[in-house]
């Protein structure tokens, strides 16, 4: 009877332990850094838009937004990032139009033609740099500069990706979002 109540205790037991004693680490499915706590666009964050107008980038709410950060020089990394950007949306099939890509330029200088043409759908706004570090958290040993990050349609910044990103793994984090967000 003993062996009997054992054998009956037993998976409950076990139970017990793998959730309170033996906690299992990782778990997490996403390839970016979660921004815990997530922080709104501050309203007190102006930019520049294309024509020259100053705006509140808090305005861009609504849409999910994909931010890279850079100087309009636009070097080897900026372009690369810009074309993970446009390709992560592409992928995106029907959901693409739910997704706007914005480049904060660090500076007011002229962007390279090349770069205007290749990519005509990103947002190309001015914004102070040191109101934009204020807001956007780099990984320690890194800058803003060096990240993709994500905003949410309510206008909370809430994921960073690595710097030299896999365009697959946002691709993928993109698309999970996308599919159980109803928002944006």
């Amino acid at each position: 009877m003993v062996l009997l109540a054992l054998v009956a205790a037993a998976p409950v037991v076990a139970s017990y332990l793998a959730y309170y004693v033996f906690k299992p680490s990782g778990g997490a499915t996403n390839y970016g850094a979660l921004i815990e706590p997530q922080r709104p666009i501050p309203d007190t964050l102006v930019v520049t838009d294309e024509t020259g107008k100053p705006m509140k980038l808090a305005a861009l709410r609504g849409r999910w937004l994909m931010i890279a950060v850079d100087a309009s020089a636009c070097d080897k990394a900026c372009a690369t990032k810009l074309y993970f950007m446009r390709q992560v949306r592409a992928t995106q099939a029907d959901e693409r139009e739910r997704i706007a890509m914005v480049w904060l330029l660090t500076d007011a200088g002229a962007v390279p033609d090349v770069i205007k043409g290749a990519y005509p759908d990103t947002r190309m706004l001015v914004a102070d740099p040191a109101a934009i570090a204020a807001w956007l958290p780099a990984e320690p040993g890194s800058r803003d500069t060096d990240h993709i990050y994500l905003v949410d349609p309510n206008g909370n910044l809430m994921m960073r990706f690595p710097k030299d990103p896999n365009p697959s793994k946002i691709k993928g984090d993109v698309t999970k979002l996308l599919k159980w967000s109803s928002i944006g």
